[in-house]
């Protein structure tokens, strides 16, 4: 595909067979009775391993309807959703949570931490799901934390982190089981101007490692970070252009 040929009018057919994730035709209608409203219309979009896409919209455009299929959280209404082969729109509620545990990472804005646990045990939360032994999920944990700066907090819980602290921790907790995409819904949201160019710095760190990331978010200069960049409209894909050193094509 060229720099700006990922047009929503594209078929599925001329998708990559090497695309991890794959949105053919999807829509989702939610139905109110007398009224039925159309969240997202006939939507196909393909994501290479290793891409780094940023997904805008104004508030209603079907974002955050789009970042909840994606992550697992919701069916589509029709069309399909592959992940890594498998098509999870055909997933029970019980698959759809093991295709979470095992093939996605989330980093919200509001952190989603245990406030009971420590940062360790927050880290841990995905393998202890996974049913990976406990001295084995620790030293994964433990250095996951390293990695994030966090080695002198591992007893600390939340309430005793800042909120840059908070969304290593998150971050941390996204990597522990090696997903295939990493979610990020506004991730730098509830963080000041330098806080957030950390966290975004480490985002940055992850995609040069070859991690394939997703970040929902209003903001354009945090959406220039990316390499893609998918704008919703009115449910739909308004454009998908390519970002080269921090410029849309």
């Amino acid at each position: 595909m060229s720099a700006k040929g990922r047009s929503q009018s594209e078929g599925a057919g001329d998708h990559d067979a090497t695309e991890i994730v794959l949105l053919r035709k999807v829509a989702k209608i939610y139905d109110l009775g007398k009224v039925k409203v159309e969240a997202l219309i006939d939507v196909d979009i393909g994501i290479q391993p290793g891409e780094y896409l940023a997904i805008m919209g104004p508030s209603g455009s079907g974002k955050s309807t789009l970042l909840n299929l994606l992550g697992c959280l919701d069916r589509p209404t029709n069309g399909n959703y592959l992940i890594d082969g498998t098509d999870v729109s055909l997933l029970d509620d019980d698959s759809l949570s093991d295709i979470r545990n095992r093939k996605l990472g989330f980093v919200f804005q509001s952190y989603n931490l245990i406030p009971q646990l420590t940062v360790v045990e927050n880290i841990e939360v995905p393998l202890y799901y996974q049913g990976m032994p406990e001295k084995e999920s620790r030293q994964k944990a433990e250095s996951l934390a390293s990695r994030m700066g966090l080695e002198e907090r591992l007893q600390h819980r939340p309430m005793e982190l800042s909120g840059g602290q908070q969304q290593r921790v998150a971050i941390a907790r996204a990597l522990a089981n090696d997903p295939v995409m990493i979610l990020a819904d506004e991730p730098t949201g509830n963080l000041d101007t330098a806080t957030g160019d950390d966290v975004l710095q480490l985002m940055d760190e992850l995609h040069e490692e070859g991690k394939t990331l997703v970040v929902v978010t209003h903001d354009s200069d945090v959406a220039r970070r990316s390499r893609r960049i998918v704008r919703m409209l009115d449910g739909r894909v308004g454009s998908d252009r390519s970002v080269i050193d921090g410029v849309e094509l």
